[in-house]
């Protein structure tokens, strides 16, 4: 109720500005003609608009022209522009079911506010521009200053508004609101507002509708690549999911038979590895399935830190991970998971359990097959074979590596990529 009744007082503020004011500033016949192309190309600019909730209400981030309406047209002139755009807008809305349920209310809003602040413009250029006349830019510098007060103002109407929610609490929340304010687009209020007064003073209509399509057709174009560019994203976040293992954030056995698939003829060394936590029911037996999980996850992130951005994390199922390593020798990917078993070793995993902390030390073993992508074997049997190796290192007593250098079952001329 006080959110609403503050955008009512706003709004009557403006409409009290506007009728005290006097008639219409310009001749009636001119300001239709720039009421119209006002109107249309705000209306056609509507869609533009990026909209952002903030709490109960919808802020519309786009470039106004109010102002150089304001100035040119008076307080009359600008509440009559505003309020036939805003209603226009709201018809729309209504009509395509996109309105917010109080979009009634926040027509009210922008009305009051963009027509108040566009009547405090016109008092202040008239003001304020006899002093800069002769100043070089000076009608520039005056449209800087008119811009940065009415962004300004526009600022503590939203913070008032936003107390009233709730969403602003501290003077360090005000502040940081209007330090979030975009310079460019201050900058593009700027200059779009100058340039449309000087043609509004001049009646140069042609100038003021080609300017008004230039600014529609630059919104569009940078709506639509932001829009492509939002796409791509979500298209690469649902990949990313899809490809990911929920628990340890690695890529998952999805993803592992797609890199397969690219890697398969792609003549590279590789290192394929596939290791496992060694009794690692026993964790689970012991304690519970939520610090399984968790030595899982250090299991993971223990190996992710010894492996390069070229190489290939894969949780390929329960405690099971398999290694692509690339770019290395047969002895410079024994030499790494050495190292990676033996910091596995010595790196036991903090889990909770019981309202306690525990650290739990576990180990893991290795199988190694080493060989060359190529038509000679499909890297699935490569895999195979990393997975009986693992078999003989449980075997033999576990925390082991057992590997095969497989380049030496291939004939000679096969054993070397080009660039060895």
């Amino acid at each position: 109720m006080r959110v609403k009744l503050f955008i009512i007082l706003l709004f009557l503020t403006s409409l009290t500005v506007a009728v005290t004011s006097g008639q219409l500033i310009i001749e009636t016949k001119t300001y239709v003609v720039a009421l119209g192309f006002y109107w249309l190309f705000s209306t056609l600019y509507s869609h533009l608009a990026v909209i952002v909730k903030k709490g109960n209400v919808s802020m519309d981030y786009g470039v106004t022209y109010s102002i150089s309406m304001g100035i040119f047209a008076g307080p009359l002139g600008i509440f009559i522009l505003e309020t036939l755009y805003r209603f226009t807008v709201y018809i729309i809305r209504k009509a395509t079911k996109t309105a917010d349920e109080e979009e009634f209310y926040h027509s009210l809003y922008n009305i009051g506010s963009f027509a108040l602040n566009s009547s405090i413009a016109y008092y202040l250029f008239h003001t304020i521009y006899p002093i800069f006349e002769t100043v070089p830019l000076g009608f520039w510098i005056v449209m800087i200053i008119l811009v940065t007060i009415m962004s300004l103002s526009s600022d503590i109407y939203l913070i008032i508004l936003f107390s009233l929610m709730g969403d602003i609490k501290t003077t360090k929340d005000a502040i940081d609101f209007i330090k979030s304010r975009s310079i460019l687009d201050m900058g593009k209020i700027i200059f779009s507002n100058g340039l449309l007064l000087m043609f509004l003073q001049s009646e140069q209509w042609e100038m003021l509708i080609g300017l008004f399509l230039l600014n529609y057709l630059v919104s569009r174009s940078f709506m639509e690549k932001n829009q492509s560019i939002q796409h791509k994203l979500e298209r690469d976040k649902f990949e990313q999911m899809a490809y990911t293992d929920f628990l340890t954030e690695v890529y998952n056995r999805a993803y592992m038979d797609k890199t397969m698939v690219q890697l398969n003829q792609s003549g590279e060394q590789l290192g394929i590895i596939v290791t496992d936590i060694d009794s690692f029911k026993r964790i689970n037996d012991t304690y519970n399935h939520a610090v399984g999980d968790r030595v899982i996850q250090h299991f993971a992130a223990t190996i992710q830190s010894y492996l390069d951005d070229t190489d290939f994390l894969f949780r390929s199922g329960g405690e099971e991970f398999t290694i692509f390593l690339r770019n290395r020798s047969y002895q410079e990917c024994v030499t790494l998971i050495e190292q990676m078993k033996d910091g596995i070793m010595h790196k036991p995993a903090a889990a909770e359990y019981k309202s306690n902390e525990i650290l739990l030390q576990h180990t893991a073993s290795f199988g190694l097959y080493y060989y060359k992508a190529c038509d000679a074997m499909d890297i699935k049997k490569a895999y195979v074979h990393a997975d009986n190796l693992l078999l003989k290192a449980k075997d033999s007593g576990k925390n082991r590596l057992v590997s095969k250098n497989g380049l030496t079952d291939l004939p000679l001329s096969l054993r070397y990529t080009t660039n060895n």
